[in-house]
């Protein structure tokens, strides 16, 4: 009967867990400083996605990888997830888990306590990372350990043994200590990468050492106490030992506030593998005192620059580490699949795990006893699947708008009553970006509108609803308007005399990005060429040039070199409208064409499409904001080469790597060039699609700083010589020229030039293209 009860009671414990967390409302910090509570939609995240974590943690249960676990998940600086679920012990007695449950972190306590400690120490100046261990350890400089730094104990590249025998710690700290200073190395420092525990027990030292403190006194004086983290220590004492998850036996007792490490153990419970235990809402405040660049409230713990450092990938033998953190390495199990190429994190035996994500502003903790009782529970994949929840949940940020104050050419056509196309039969060429301000689409406009017949639709590459990514695209029916679809991505990118029939009208409304290599001018130009062979009326509905129709750069295209990529002699940003553009193929091919413009009103040349008010919408698969469109005249000169650009991650065109790429190096370099408006991060990622699918890559995140300073295509180049320079061997530049279009440039990329000598090359010809370029703007180069 009281198991009964017990499990009765456990239940209910877990069912009202569900309801109170799913409930949380914002609070006051309060005294205790914890966390700001925040339901998800308040901060941008899908409470519905959140609550697939629930049946995540019931399937883990059930099938016994743990006897229960507490999960918290933090975006946007506030605290939306936490819930205990099932129990914390299973023997001798059913205790039910709770939010306020104490852990053994196991290695978690690597980087929250040793390698935190270790930089605060850095950022003091009283450790350099680059010097050896033996500089402040003597006693650690025999053997072959001479040469081992502080930086290759952070990151396991130490050439040390993953741990040495329990045995040696069997007479006591001093004589372990004098076995472990007697350790040789396996592998050259530096070369391998061996997860070492022996490494961060000679690193909890070194904290010792340096500081004059124990570890466990020094985290708690300099990190734990000043964080507020008033549950998260070594050794608990009574209070917080009744409330820790039981793990398993140990000289005929359960642990229950005791280090499950034996090593750890064997040091009287402190060491700088192991040993360290805490709650999710303590844990909840160290990843958020991260996410805020070393500052939690008003305490700060590590300046920016030291976090930066901190969390900065090296590349080691089979992955990548951070400063203590894991990267994506075999370990790496327990990270989130869709988070960011910026997160980090670690996971523990016992079943803990800790990922932060600054890119998308998150933190996910998993805690579990999962050794309890027998040893045999397993959890990270389930740690890694509620990572990918609870970074599917955040939702995109959408820039803050008023009410449009551009009117597009479907809108000022729809005022004005259609009278351009009164009587018309029309043929409209468009996608999922051809709408109205208010985001009716433009071919139901046209369906609807009384003096105008819509007769059929064309598509461009992606398809009718931009969502498209293969080489050919066939002709389809629209379900909704029953119209044929003719594609223009498919055998033929120009529009057939057959697919004309009954037209004698063409009008184009597709959201451009201002980039030459951007195939939907091509479609343009193309329809442009069969309206004038046909007699046919073209009509362009003019949207803004999302990055602005002030910036003109890049080589022009050789004379002779036009394809579907480069239909027309531009510039790489050629700073026009579509409708500017038409004006100028028709001008410039000598087009016999009754050629109308349906103009923008309200936009400014020096507007990018953030200020335009408007709505963004995908004009491509890979194309998913006003950022991405600055970047992609630049870094998608690359794409033809070997390294991946980003698609088949959640930021294409944000960051670039390969697997041979060191990102660390290339951002270095990169700095040293002094960009305009731009700031390069290393990274780590790994694409599900297009080049490199599936493997993992170093390279660079790119962060716009500044859009007017900005230039793309300066960027890009110069991304493109550095990696000439440093990766001869390794970069494939091969088919670099089919989006430059200009052997000039080409030939002086893979020569090394410097860049401004480069754009000093092709100069002349984009003043001469500016020149005819001016004959054919429609809106005044006035500035902001």
């Amino acid at each position: 009967m009281k198991n009964c009860s017990r499990l009765f009671l456990g239940l209910v414990l877990f069912l009202s867990g569900v309801a109170v967390s799913s409930l949380a409302v914002e609070t006051a910090s309060g005294a205790s400083g914890r966390l700001v509570r925040a339901r998800p939609e308040q901060v941008g995240m899908d409470s519905g996605k959140l609550a697939e974590i629930d049946a995540a943690v019931a399937d883990g249960i059930r099938t016994k990888k743990m006897p229960g676990c507490v999960v918290a998940v933090g975006h946007g600086g506030k605290l939306v997830w936490l819930k205990a679920y099932g129990h914390r012990q299973l023997k001798p007695k059913t205790t039910p888990m709770a939010v306020n449950t104490v852990f053994d972190l196991a290695s978690v306590t690597k980087p929250v306590a040793t390698a935190t400690s270790v930089m605060v120490l850095v950022e003091r100046g009283k450790i350099e990372l680059d010097q050896p261990v033996a500089k402040y350890l003597p006693e650690f400089g025999q053997n072959g350990k001479e040469g081992i730094t502080v930086r290759h104990l952070l990151t396991h590249q130490g050439g040390l043994i993953p741990d040495n025998s329990v045995a040696d710690y069997r007479d006591g700290p001093e004589k372990a200590w004098q076995r472990i200073w007697a350790l040789k190395p396996i592998a050259k420092p530096g070369t391998k990468y061996v997860y070492s525990d022996v490494g961060f027990i000679v690193l909890g030292k070194l904290v010792e050492r340096v500081s004059g403190m124990p570890l466990d006194v020094f985290a708690r004086q300099e990190i734990f106490g000043p964080l507020g983290m008033h549950e998260t220590g070594y050794r608990p004492g009574p209070t917080l030992r009744r409330r820790a998850a039981v793990t398993e036996q140990r000289e005929g007792r359960w642990m229950q506030g005791e280090v499950h490490d034996p090593r750890a153990y064997k040091l009287d419970g402190v060491a700088g593998h192991a040993g360290l235990f805490s709650t999710a809402q303590d844990l909840a405040q160290y990843a958020q005192m991260l996410l805020g660049h070393g500052q939690y409230n008003d305490v700060r713990v590590l300046r920016p620059e030291t976090i930066d450092q901190m969390t900065t990938p090296h590349r080691v033998s089979n992955g990548f580490r951070a400063l203590g953190w894991d990267y994506r390495t075999a370990y790496s199990s327990n990270r989130g699949k869709t988070f960011s190429p910026r997160a980090f994190g670690h996971g523990g035996f016992t079943g803990t795990s800790l990922w932060i994500d600054p890119g998308l502003d998150l933190f996910v903790i998993f805690l579990s006893n999962r050794v309890h009782p027998d040893g045999h529970g397993f959890v990270n994949p389930l740690a890694g699947r509620i990572g990918t929840i609870a970074a599917n949940a955040v939702r995109p940020p959408t820039p803050a708008r008023g009410p449009a104050k551009v009117r597009t050419g479907i809108d000022v056509l729809r005022r004005d009553g259609f009278s351009r196309l009164a009587g018309r039969r029309v043929g409209l060429i468009t996608n999922d970006t051809g709408r109205a301000s208010d985001g009716i689409s433009t071919a139901r406009i046209l369906r609807e509108a009384k003096q105008v017949k819509l007769v059929a639709l064309f598509s461009p590459e992606h398809g009718l609803e931009s969502k498209l990514d293969v080489p050919e695209i066939g002709d389809t029916r629209d379900p909704i308007r029953g119209l044929p679809v003719y594609s223009l991505y498919g055998k033929t990118r120009k529009p057939t005399p057959e697919s004309l029939q009954g037209i004698d009208t063409l009008v184009f409304d597709i959201q451009d990005v201002g980039c030459r290599f951007y195939t939907y001018i091509s479609t343009m130009g193309l329809a442009m060429q069969a309206a004038s062979e046909r007699g046919l009326r073209f009509v362009v509905l003019d949207r803004p040039n999302p990055v602005n129709g002030l910036v003109v750069e890049g080589p022009v295209l050789d004379d002779g070199t036009e394809s579907f990529v480069a239909f027309h002699r531009l510039p790489i940003r050629h700073g026009m409208t579509v409708g500017e553009l038409a004006l100028l193929f028709k001008k410039e091919l000598h087009l016999k064409l009754d050629l109308d413009v349906v103009r923008l009103e309200g936009w400014r040349r020096s507007d990018d499409f953030d200020a335009t008010g408007l709505p963004w919408v995908n004009p491509s698969p890979n194309m998913r904001s006003t950022t991405e469109a600055f970047l992609y005249p630049g870094v998608g000169l690359l794409e033809t080469t070997n390294v991946s650009v980003g698609r088949g991650t959640p930021t294409p065109f944000e960051v670039l790597g390969a697997p041979w790429l060191d990102g660390r190096r290339l951002a270095d370099a990169l700095a040293g060039a002094h960009l305009p408006g731009v700031r390069f991060r290393p990274v780590v990622f790994q694409p599900d699609a297009s080049t490199h699918a599936g493997k993992v890559c170093g390279g660079i995140e790119l962060t716009v700083t500044d859009r007017v300073a900005f230039r793309s295509v300066r960027t890009g180049l110069e991304i493109a010589r550095q990696l000439r320079l440093l990766y001869p061997d390794q970069w494939d530049p091969k088919n670099y020229n089919r989006l430059l279009g200009s052997r000039q440039a080409y030939d002086a990329i893979l020569a090394g030039r410097p860049v401004n000598q480069i754009e000093a090359d092709y100069q002349k010809e984009q003043d001469a293209f500016r020149l005819h370029r001016a004959a054919c703007l429609l809106y005044p180069e006035t500035k902001r």
